[in-house]
């Protein structure tokens, strides 16, 4: 009887899991009963809108300057930068403003670890570590505007975007407690404007703004080198600053071509596959949970257009025009939703990316742009 009741537990469980597959749900997450809470950047309001179970819920005001604010959660803290330099730590459950510090009068980059934040400053022309409290514990002076701020292992790394610098910051408590950072290394004429950078494995790539080249430090060695990404022609791609614009998944690496009306595939060692062409000139590129689809986002002209890549394929498959520019897509990762800022008309609207069709739109949005995802656990 005690075996049968087993199986009979196992038969409705493997059922429950094949039905939410079934809806493009990813199904641990859904077991583990979580809930989505989006928090979206009003773009000229110097807040935050709420949203919860596809409805406005609230609107987080005090914010600052939003007009590059960035959201990152951690636990249970929610952490905003403002594009006129202030930290600001929130509470994501109770939506209440914690505390706020002022680390410069311009910045765009932060990252969280569990015993401090560290803030790339333009204005300053420092980088300053925080505590998760965002009281001050060091700064780095360094005479530039510094982008691109990442972490690996117990080394804080950034560019400096006016020196043509990357610098490694080395934590000599080695993640133990609060950390004391000094200058581990530094290379010196990486390329021209550095700007946004990202973590692969060990490797920090930095884009430029002026170099037909991105670069790649290799943690573990501290070597660096210079990598070119050739269209199909041969010709340079000009221009690659915006990493964040990139997705990485699938087998295949995809970057939007700047200036150009393509998305070029390229192998995770950056071997040409092919360029996908496009509609518009692509923006944003955002690979979904299950590395099945890729939106694009477009400037110009088709700023309301998105376009759906399949990544198998890497074919477009569908296309969504709104009513306003879309400024951001964010991807759920427990609903087969995808999400969309439309700008001008203020509202989110939400694809259904099981069956491709709009099938809602959230209104009394006020001119949003990112959007940011909170998950809870019920």
């Amino acid at each position: 009887m005690i075996i049968k009741k087993i199986l009979l537990g196992a038969i409705v469980t493997a059922s429950i899991l094949t039905n939410i597959q079934a809806q493009g749900v990813n199904p641990v997450l859904a077991m583990l009963n979580t809930e989505e809470k989006i928090f979206v950047v009003e773009r000229e309001s110097q807040s935050l809108a709420v949203i919860e179970k596809g409805l406005p819920k609230s609107h987080i005001s005090g914010m600052h300057n939003m007009n590059h604010g960035v959201v990152k959660f951690d636990g249970k803290d929610g952490y905003v930068i403002s594009r006129d330099g202030y930290v600001i730590k929130f509470d994501p459950v109770k939506e209440v403003i914690l505390k706020e510090q002022k680390t410069s009068d311009s910045a765009i980059g932060f990252t969280i670890t569990k015993n401090y934040l560290a803030v790339a400053n333009y204005a300053k022309k420092s980088v300053d570590i925080l505590d998760r409290d965002l009281n001050p514990l060091q700064s780095f002076e360094t005479g530039s505007k510094n982008v691109g701020i990442k972490t690996y292992k117990n080394y804080l790394v950034f560019s400096q975007m006016d020196n043509d610098k990357i610098t490694v910051l080395r934590d000599k408590n080695d993640g133990k407690g609060l950390p004391n950072f000094e200058i581990y290394k530094e290379f010196e004429d990486v390329g021209v404007m550095p700007f946004d950078a990202m973590i692969k494995d060990n490797n920090f790539i930095t884009g430029f703004f002026q170099s037909d080249h991105f670069g790649v430090v290799n943690l573990d060695t501290m070597k660096y080198s210079k990598i070119k990404i050739l269209l199909d022609d041969r010709k340079p791609v000009l221009k690659v600053p915006h990493f964040g614009f990139w997705s990485i998944g699938a087998g295949y690496v995809f970057i939007p071509a700047v200036g150009n009306n393509k998305v070029l595939v390229y192998t995770p060692d950056f071997k040409f596959v092919k360029n996908i062409e496009t509609e518009g000139l692509p923006v944003f590129t955002a690979l979904s949970p299950d590395k099945k689809y890729l939106a694009v986002t477009f400037s110009g002209k088709k700023f309301p257009v998105i376009q759906i890549i399949d990544t198998k394929t890497l074919k477009i498959v569908k296309r969504f025009e709104f009513d306003g520019k879309v400024l951001h897509v964010r991807w759920s990762n427990i609903r087969p939703n995808l999400y969309v800022s439309v700008n001008d008309t203020n509202k989110v609207a939400v694809i259904n990316t099981k069956q491709w069709y709009l099938s809602r739109e959230i209104f009394q949005i006020k001119k949003p742009s990112g959007i940011f995802i909170y998950e809870e656990k019920q």
